[in-house]
């Protein structure tokens, strides 16, 4: 999910296990190949979150790897899907988490819906959720604010005017950006059948974070905390 100068512990395992040094030729390679389409069931939520910074960090400073993006990488996932995290985010077309965290095809399932709401989000987005928790099994989810968020806006907007809220934007009504994530956090931490026992078992991690869109930050809301 990152550069390969940063090797993730799995792919590390494996490298090593073939007797090749870390600046030999072949290690490139190998861990191009070894990083693409592979089952990624020992990488922990914190191993997850930090190479999502990473790679976020890398996105910040102008600097991205942009990995595995092209037709080749494509194919070799062509048959299955290992992502190592979920990210929950808003559909405001700014903010594209792929590009953001500077990862490539597959390593991360995205769910995306206006305010990136949970709470009251119907059961789309909270199958999408669990499909990817129960079926692939992810062990970390991200739920995703970012600044100046259009839907909250348009609420707060109506809200000050005293005025009807039009459509469905009273269901993304909340007491902030910051809030609304929380909210969507606990909300995922608490949920049944698939969620819960495994938050309760440490085999899942729900995080918050907020991108801002000036710096092109992501801010965690509270590192490592499950």
């Amino acid at each position: 999910m990152k550069n390969l100068s940063k090797v993730s512990r799995r792919e590390f395992v494996t490298l090593a296990a073939t007797g090749l040094s870390l600046a030999s030729p072949g290690f490139l390679a190998l861990a191009q190949k070894e990083a693409v389409g592979k089952p990624r069931s020992l990488i922990s939520a914190d191993e997850a979150l930090r190479e999502l910074l990473d790679g976020n960090e890398g996105f910040v400073k102008g600097q991205p790897a942009s990995p595995r993006r092209s037709p080749e990488d494509l194919r070799k996932l062509a048959e299955a899907q290992y992502p190592e995290a979920v990210v929950v985010c808003c559909a405001d077309s700014r903010v594209a988490p792929e590009i953001l965290f500077d990862v490539g095809q597959g390593d991360i399932f995205v769910v995306r819906v206006a305010g990136n709401v949970v709470n009251g989000a119907g059961v789309t987005v909270k199958g999408s959720i669990e499909y990817a928790v129960g079926e692939l099994n992810v062990p970390l989810i991200v739920v995703l604010g970012h600044s100046g968020c259009g839907a909250v806006k348009a609420a707060m907007k109506h809200i000050d005017a005293k005025d009807s809220l039009p459509g469905a934007i009273n269901g993304l009504v909340e007491n902030a950006i910051r809030k609304n994530v929380e909210i969507g956090v606990e909300r995922l931490k608490e949920l049944q059948p698939i969620l819960a026992p495994r938050v309760k078992d440490g085999k899942l991690k729900v995080v918050g974070a907020i991108f801002d869109l000036r710096t092109g930050v992501v801010t965690p809301l509270e590192r490592g905390k499950s």
